[in-house]
């Protein structure tokens, strides 16, 4: 598996997997499908220090996206990123998201950030557990912040905080 950054030749392929994930879990709670030029200001909102990566397999098809997105807008939040991880159905539970987590946190490292957030809704078991492997802690849960599928839903949060001088 090969990540890199991505471009706009890869949205087609971005916007698969993000509207599969909308049409089918519970990891977004958009409910309504985006289009292409949604992703493109998307991706163009990701430039600089921010980032979007696309994993690619051995037949250089994209199996999944990471993101490295702004916490918020003040600037003391500049060294702290918004982890999420999206991968193609047809491409869970291979070892992926591993290699994607794996590279996803150095590429944070290289480029200056001090720690690691990611929101997951309450009972996505694979994505906690993901996480923990890689030195996540649990750091909070709010109740009934989000609504999918006619169901109100919890998130947790978990940080990772990265470099030598944590």
């Amino acid at each position: 598996m090969k990540m890199r950054e991505a471009h706009q030749g890869d949205l087609p392929a971005i916007l698969e997997i993000y509207n599969e994930t909308i049409r089918t879990l519970t990891a977004s709670f958009n409910e309504h499908e985006k289009d292409l030029e949604d992703r493109r200001k998307w991706l163009d909102a990701h430039q600089e220090q921010f980032v979007v990566l696309v994993a690619e397999n051995d037949q250089q098809e994209i199996v999944g996206y990471t993101t490295l997105s702004p916490h918020h807008q003040e600037d003391g939040y500049l060294y702290t990123a918004e982890l999420s991880i999206y991968l193609s159905s047809a491409f869970r539970k291979q070892g992926y998201g591993k290699k994607m987590m794996e590279q996803t946190i150095n590429i944070a490292e290289e480029r200056g950030f001090h720690t690691i957030i990611s929101s997951i809704t309450d009972g996505n078991e694979g994505s906690v557990r993901l996480h923990e492997l890689f030195g996540f802690e649990h750091v909070g849960t709010f109740k009934q912040v989000g609504y999918k599928f006619d169901e109100w839903l919890d998130v947790v949060y978990y940080q990772k905080i990265l470099g030598k001088n944590n």
